[in-house]
Formats: structure tokens, C-alpha cells, sequence
């Protein structure tokens, strides 16, 4: 068996992760953690590994709290959004569905995944942003499609920080054992 060691050595953002704190607190969330210990998730190094292979972009990554909702997720990406006009990327990355104990098929695409990968589409491109932070309720095969919400509500931050006004665009969109959707969306701003 080959062992494979990936490493993403990035530098880190110091003054951005103090920007971006004082930013969510200017808004309201009353407790903003900093820590300075933990490496990046695969979340952040896998898609800049492939978008940035020099890893020589500087990188502050925010968490997700996996026991709020959408709408909490969506509201910390609207308190980022002046970070867009200072040059800051401001990037979700998970699954558009993401349920690894689901059985899963080599060829089609499982109903329940279509179904709600579909709702998505279609919920973003109409820019029904708030049908998409009430998923839960919304959306067909919602638990199904994430059992867990870590690795949705990175779009709901991303969602936030483009504006309210913002289009969405599919821009990738692939499927991997019959269940995984990794349909990608950019948001432009409506200005």
C-alpha cells in the first residue's frame, strides 16, 4: 500500500483573520475565535492546491458552526462582503450533496441527489437565496442529501458575502459515485 502525504503550505493571513474578526463583531456575532494552531481543512487546501498549486497566496479560513442554520451561515458572509472590495477571495467549498454512508451507484445518478442537487439549481439561479437558508424545510431529500451541514453551509457564507442582489452561475457541475454532486456556483454582483 503507497501512503501519500499532501502538503498545501500557504501562507497565513494574520491581518486579514483580525479584518474578518472585526468585521462579524461590527455586525453583531458577539463571540469571534481565533486559532492560530489548526492547519487548513481539506475543504480550503484541496480546491486551492488545484487553483493555486505555489500555494503562494496567503489564506484565513472560517469555520463553520455546524449547529446553527442557514441563515446564520448567510449572515456572516453578508458581514464579509466589504471584503470583496479589498481584494479578498471570498470562497465555500463542500458538496452540492454530500452523504458518504448513502449507497451509492457507478452508473446514474441516485433520485434523492438529482432531486435536491435539481432544487438547488434552480433555487439559486432564481436566486431564491432565502428558500436555499431554509434548505432543511425547502428542499426535497434535505437530510439525505447532508446528513451533516458542514459541508453545505459554506455556500450559504459565499451565498452572503456576494449581496443580496447577486447572481448565481452554475459553473462546473459533476457527479461522482452516483450521489456526490459537485455542481459549483460563482455570484456575481448585481452593481
Amino acid at each position: 500500500m503507497v501512503s501519500l502525504t499532501l502538503k498545501y503550505p500557504a501562507p497565513g493571513a494574520p491581518e486579514l483573520a483580525l479584518r474578518v474578526k472585526e468585521l462579524l463583531m461590527g455586525s453583531g456575532f458577539k463571540r469571534v475565535d481565533e486559532d492560530r494552531e489548526r492547519g487548513l481543512d481539506h475543504g480550503a487546501w484541496v480546491p486551492l492546491m488545484l487553483m493555486y498549486p505555489e500555494a503562494d497566496i496567503p489564506v484565513c479560513q472560517l469555520s463553520v458552526q455546524s449547529k446553527r442554520d442557514g441563515n446564520y451561515h448567510y449572515n456572516l458572509g453578508k458581514a464579509l462582503a466589504p471584503l470583496k472590495g479589498e481584494g479578498v477571495l471570498i470562497m465555500g467549498s463542500g458538496s452540492a450533496t454530500h452523504n458518504l454512508r448513502a449507497p451509492r451507484i457507478v452508473d446514474g445518478i441516485v433520485p434523492w441527489a438529482l432531486e435536491f442537487d435539481t432544487w438547488l439549481k434552480d433555487a439559486l439561479l432564481q436566486g431564491r437565496y432565502e428558500d436555499v437558508n431554509c434548505y432543511q424545510e425547502k428542499a426535497p431529500h434535505a437530510k439525505m442529501a447532508h446528513p451533516w451541514p458542514d459541508h453545505f453551509y459554506p455556500l450559504h457564507v459565499a451565498m452572503g458575502a456576494a449581496g443580496e442582489n447577486a447572481k448565481a452561475k452554475l459553473i462546473h457541475h459533476s457527479w461522482q459515485l452516483g450521489a456526490l454532486s459537485y455542481a459549483s456556483y460563482q455570484f456575481n454582483s448585481a452593481s
